[in-house]
């Protein structure tokens, strides 16, 4: 298992970005397609305990989806959970989970933080 792994979407140039400076930097992470992985609730809890983040701070806010379900501005963590794992789509990215941590790396600087 690599010493880093990024939660990557193949689609959004940030997380290409994130890998591009991964890579420039030396580093070959472990990618997790979340979006065909579909993580379950524990995994999705165990990520923000390793951002020290609640839900919220997880939640890709602009995405259409979470204001028609109601999320935008919702402490429920339980509820913003079970949407994100329904439909994943919603989880902010890329999170890179390195040695020292983990980050959303919005802007890309964020990760070097965490290796």
């Amino acid at each position: 298992m690599s010493a880093v792994t990024v939660w990557h979407n193949p689609r959004c140039s940030t997380s290409r970005k994130a890998l591009a400076r991964l890579d420039a930097a030396g580093v070959t992470p472990e990618i997790y397609l979340y979006l065909k992985e579909n993580p379950d609730a524990a995994a999705i809890t165990a990520l923000l305990a390793k951002l020290g983040l609640p839900a919220s701070g997880l939640l890709r806010t602009k995405e259409a989806l979470a204001g028609e379900l109601g999320l935008r501005g919702s402490t429920d963590e339980d509820a913003i959970v079970a949407a994100m794992v329904a439909h994943p789509r919603l989880i902010e990215r890329p999170v890179v989970i390195g040695p020292k941590g983990a980050a959303i790396a919005r802007p890309l600087e964020a990760l070097d933080a965490v290796l």
